[in-house]
C-alpha cells in the first residue's frame, strides 16, 4: 500500500514536472499570490482602507513580477532599487494628478524611458517596469498629493512583502531551477517514449494522432533543452559541470528524436522523411502493413517499455539486480552480434534502443554522480568507459563571442522606444476622447503589445489576442461581480486566484493571461466602488484603440515589417546553419575540436527566435493561406537541418574517445556543396538580386566512393553518412520555397 502511495506521488510529480518544467510557472504565481496576501493581511491589521489595499495588492505583484535576475543578489538589489523609483512615481502621479497636459507629457517621457532602459539588461527593465507600473497604478486609484505618505508606506510594506516571499516563503535559487529542469526533461523524455510506443501500436486509422503526439513530445523535450542550456552558467558549480551537462542533455535529446524517426521507418512502406516529424499536419507515410504481432515486435514493444522504465528510474532510485539487467540487455544492441533476427530497419530501431539507453546512462552519470557497476556485463562496461573518456575529454574553456551591437535609432531598444511614445501619445489624445477617467487603459494596452515584440505583424497579433481575451474577461468580470457583491475579503480572495492563474498560465496563452487579468479587473473596480456594466465596455473599447495605436505606430514610426523581420532572422539562422555544419564536418575530417554544442545551441535559439517571429504569418486567422503554408514549410525544412546539424556535432565531438568512429578526409570536400547551397540561400535571402544558383549533383556517398552507398565502420559510421545526405536533401529542398533558383546537375 505505501509502495502504491510512492508510485502515485512519484506518477504525480513527474506529470507537474513535465508540463511546468523547472516549475517556473508555479514559482512565480506563488510568489506573487503570496507577496499580495501578505501585504494585505498586514494592511488589515493596520487598518487601512480599500484604496490602500488595492494599491498595496497592485504594488506587491510589480515588485514580484519585474525582477526577473536569476542569482538572488541581483534580485535584492533590483528590489532594493524598485523602492525609491516606485515612491518617485507614484509621488509625481499624485502630484501631476489635476494637472492634465504636465501629466500627460511625463507619462510619455516616462513610457520612453522605461523601454529604453531594456538595453541595460535584466536590472534596467525590471525598473522601468516599476516605474511605469507604479505611475498607472497612482492613476488606477487616483492617487492625490494629501494621501502619499500612506501611499508610499502601502509602496514600502509592498515591497518587504515581495522580498520576504522571494527569499524567505518561496526561495528560487538557480542550482534549485536547474535541478527541476533537468526533473522536467527526464518525465518529458519518458511521455516521449510513450508516444513512440503508441506509435509502433498505432493503426492505420490512429497513425496521424499518434505522429502527431511523437512531434509534441519530440518539441516539448527540445523546449526543456533549452530552457536547461539558460540557466547552465548560474545553477551549476563550475563550467566543466556546464559543459558535461550541456553534452548529455544534447546526447539524450537527439538519441530520443532518432529513435521516433527509426520507428516511424520501421512502420512506413518507404524510408520515412525526416521533414515528417518537423511539418505540423504532415500526413502520416503510407504504412507497409498491419502491425503485426510477431516476436520482433514484441520484443520492440517490450524493450521500448523497458526503456521507458529506465528513463523513469534515472534518479537515485536506480537500483536493484532486474532494472540493471534491463539496461545491459538494452545497452547490449549496441553491438551487431546481439541483435534480434528481424528486417533492417527494425533492427534499426534496436540499435536507437541501445544510443537511447546509452544516452539515459550518461544522463544519470552526469547529473546524479558515480554509479553502481557491480552488475555490468562487457557491452555496458564498454559504453561506461566512452562516457568516462567523453567527460574527460570536455573542455570548459569555451568563450562566447560578444555580439555587435548596433547604435542610434538601430538599436531595437531606441526604436521601440520611440514607437512607443508616439503611440502612447495617440492612446492619451484617443483614450481622453472615450473617458476623461480611464484613458490610462488604452495607453496600458499599447505599451503592453510593445513587450517582447520586434514586428509590425507580432504586435498586430498581440494586440489581437489581448482583445479576445479582454472581451472574454469582461464577460467573466460581470459575472464574479454580480457574485462578490460588497464581500471584500470573498472578493479579495478571488482576485488571488485570479492573479495566480494569470501567472501561471501568462507563458501558455496570453489570450487567457489577458482574459484572467480583466475578470480581476471587475473584482477591483467592485472593491473600489466604481464598478459598472459602462466601465467594463469602456474597458473593452480603450483596449482597442491601444492595440490600434500600438499596431499604427508600429507601421508608421521606425516600421519593422514582419518580412524584413523575419528575413533577417533567417539570415542568422541560415548562417548558424552553415557554421554549424561546417565546423562538424571539419572536425569529422579530422580538423581540430571546436565548441560544435555551443554552436549547435546557438542554431537552435536562432531557430526559436524565427519560428515566434513567424506567428503572424503562421496564425490560423490570416488569409494568406498559401504563405502560412510556405512559412510553416520553411520552418520545418529548417528544424529538420538543425536536425541533422546538431547529430553531426554530437558524434564529431565523440572522435577522440570513440576509435569506432575514425576520421574521414573526404568528407570536408563531399560535405563542401553543402555548405555552399546554404551561404548561397542566405545571400538570396539578404539580397533578392543575387543570382547565385544552388548545386546539385551525386549523392554524398557516391562522392566518398562507396558503391553500397554506406561507407566502412573503420572510416565513418553510416549514421553520419545519412544524416549528411539528408541535410544535403533538406538544404536543397530550401530552394524551391525561398525562391533560390537551383542550377541543373552536371553530366
Amino acid at each position: 500500500m505505501r509502495a502504491a502511495g510512492r508510485s502515485v506521488r512519484t506518477r504525480l510529480r513527474d506529470r507537474i514536472a513535465a508540463n511546468d518544467p523547472g516549475l517556473l510557472r508555479l514559482t512565480a504565481g506563488l510568489r506573487t499570490v503570496g507577496a499580495i496576501a501578505l501585504t494585505l493581511a498586514v494592511l488589515s491589521l493596520l487598518g487601512a482602507d480599500v484604496h490602500l489595499l488595492v494599491a498595496g495588492a497592485m504594488a506587491a505583484m510589480v515588485a514580484t513580477f519585474a525582477i526577473r535576475e536569476k542569482q538572488p543578489g541581483p534580485q535584492a538589489v533590483t528590489l532594493a532599487l524598485g523602492l525609491p523609483v516606485a515612491l518617485a512615481s507614484v509621488s509625481l502621479g499624485a502630484v501631476l494628478h489635476s494637472r492634465l497636459v504636465a501629466g500627460d507629457v511625463f507619462f510619455v517621457v516616462l513610457i520612453f524611458c522605461a523601454v529604453y532602459g531594456r538595453r541595460f539588461g535584466d536590472r534596467g527593465t525590471a525598473l522601468g517596469l516599476i516605474g511605469f507600473q507604479v505611475y498607472f497604478l497612482s492613476l488606477f486609484v487616483g492617487a492625490t498629493p494629501s494621501e502619499l505618505p500612506a501611499l508610499c508606506g502601502a509602496m514600502a510594506l509592498a515591497f518587504a512583502s515581495s522580498a520576504v516571499v522571494r527569499f524567505a516563503l518561496v526561495p528560487a535559487t538557480p542550482a534549485g531551477v536547474l535541478m527541476r529542469l533537468r526533473l522536467a526533461f527526464r518525465a518529458r523524455l519518458a511521455q516521449l517514449v510513450s508516444a513512440q510506443i503508441d506509435l509502433l501500436d498505432a493503426s492505420a486509422e490512429d497513425m496521424d494522432k499518434a505522429l502527431q503526439a511523437v512531434r509534441d513530445g519530440t518539441a516539448r523535450l527540445h523546449e526543456t533543452a533549452m530552457m536547461i542550456q539558460g540557466r547552465l552558467e548560474e545553477g551549476t558549480p563550475d563550467e566543466a559541470t556546464a559543459r558535461l551537462v550541456q553534452r548529455r542533455i544534447a546526447d539524450a535529446e537527439i538519441a530520443a528524436e532518432r529513435l521516433g524517426l527509426l520507428l516511424l521507418t520501421a512502420r512506413s512502406a518507404e524510408r520515412a522523411d525526416t521533414l515528417t516529424l518537423h511539418l505540423p499536419g504532415a500526413p502520416a507515410p503510407s504504412l507497409a502493413g498491419p502491425a503485426v504481432p510477431d516476436e520482433a515486435t514484441e520484443t520492440l514493444r517490450r524493450d521500448l517499455r523497458a526503456l521507458h522504465a529506465l528513463v523513469l528510474r534515472t534518479g537515485s532510485s536506480d537500483t536493484g539486480t532486474g532494472l540493471a539487467q534491463v539496461r545491459n540487455r538494452l545497452l547490449g544492441y549496441r553491438d551487431e552480434e546481439n541483435l534480434p533476427s528481424a528486417p533492417a530497419a527494425v533492427q534499426d530501431v534496436f540499435r536507437g534502443i541501445g544510443e537511447a539507453a546509452r544516452a539515459v546512462m550518461g544522463l544519470r552519470a552526469a547529473l546524479d554522480g558515480p554509479q553502481d557497476e557491480s552488475d555490468d556485463t562487457p557491452a555496458t562496461a564498454r559504453s561506461r568507459e566512452e562516457l568516462d573518456a567523453e567527460e574527460a575529454a570536455i573542455d570548459g574553456s569555451g568563450e562566447e563571442a560578444e555580439p555587435e551591437e548596433q547604435t542610434g535609432l538601430r538599436r531595437p531598444t531606441t526604436r521601440a522606444a520611440v514607437q512607443v511614445a508616439v503611440g502612447s501619445s495617440l492612446a492619451i489624445v484617443g483614450g481622453e476622447l472615450l473617458s476623461t477617467q480611464r484613458w490610462y487603459w488604452a495607453v496600458l494596452t499599447c505599451w503592453i503589445v510593445f513587450i517582447n515584440t520586434s514586428s509590425t505583424g507580432e504586435i498586430l497579433v498581440k494586440g489581437y489576442r489581448r482583445l479576445l481575451g479582454t472581451v472574454f474577461g469582461v464577460v467573466a468580470g460581470i459575472v464574479l461581480a454580480g457574485l462578490v457583491g460588497q464581500h471584500t475579503w470573498t472578493a479579495f480572495a478571488l482576485v488571488l486566484v485570479l492573479i495566480f492563474a494569470m501567472f501561471y498560465s501568462a507563458p501558455l496563452s496570453y489570450t487567457l493571461m489577458s482574459f484572467f487579468v480583466t475578470a480581476m479587473l471587475g473584482l477591483l473596480y467592485t472593491l473600489l466602488h466604481t464598478y459598472s456594466w459602462e466601465v467594463l465596455l469602456l474597458r473593452v473599447e480603450e483596449t482597442a484603440l491601444g492595440a490600434a495605436c500600438g499596431v499604427v505606430a508600429a507601421a508608421l514610426v521606425l516600421p519593422v515589417q514582419t518580412d524584413r523581420r523575419t528575413n533577417e532572422l533567417l539570415g542568422t539562422v541560415l548562417e548558424r546553419l552553415a557554421g554549424v555544419t561546417e565546423a562538424a564536418v571539419a572536425q569529422l575530417s579530422g580538423g581540430p575540436a571546436d565548441e560544435l554544442l555551443d554552436k549547435s545551441r546557438d542554431l537552435d535559439q536562432a531557430l526559436a527566435d524565427l519560428r515566434a517571429a513567424t506567428q503572424p504569418l503562421t496564425h490560423p486567422v490570416t488569409p494568406l493561406r498559401a504563405r502560412r503554408d510556405t512559412a510553416r514549410y520553411v520552418v520545418a525544412l529548417l528544424e529538420t537541418c538543425a536536425y541533422h546539424a546538431r547529430t553531426l556535432a554530437a558524434t564529431a565531438e565523440l572522435l577522440p574517445t570513440h576509435p569506432s568512429i575514425a576520421a574521414d578526409p573526404r568528407l570536408r570536400g563531399a560535405a563542401g556543396r553543402t555548405v555552399r547551397n546554404i551561404e548561397t540561400i542566405a545571400a538570396r535571402v539578404a539580397d533578392a538580386h543575387a543570382d547565385a544558383k544552388v548545386e546539385t549533383g551525386p549523392s554524398i556517398a557516391s562522392l566518398l566512393g562507396s558503391d553500397a552507398g554506406t561507407p566502412r565502420y573503420g572510416r565513418i559510421t553510416d549514421r553520419v553518412l545519412r544524416h549528411l545526405e539528408r541535410l544535403d536533401e533538406a538544404v536543397v529542398g530550401l530552394a524551391r520555397p525561398l525562391g533560390v533558383p537551383v542550377a541543373e546537375p552536371r553530366a
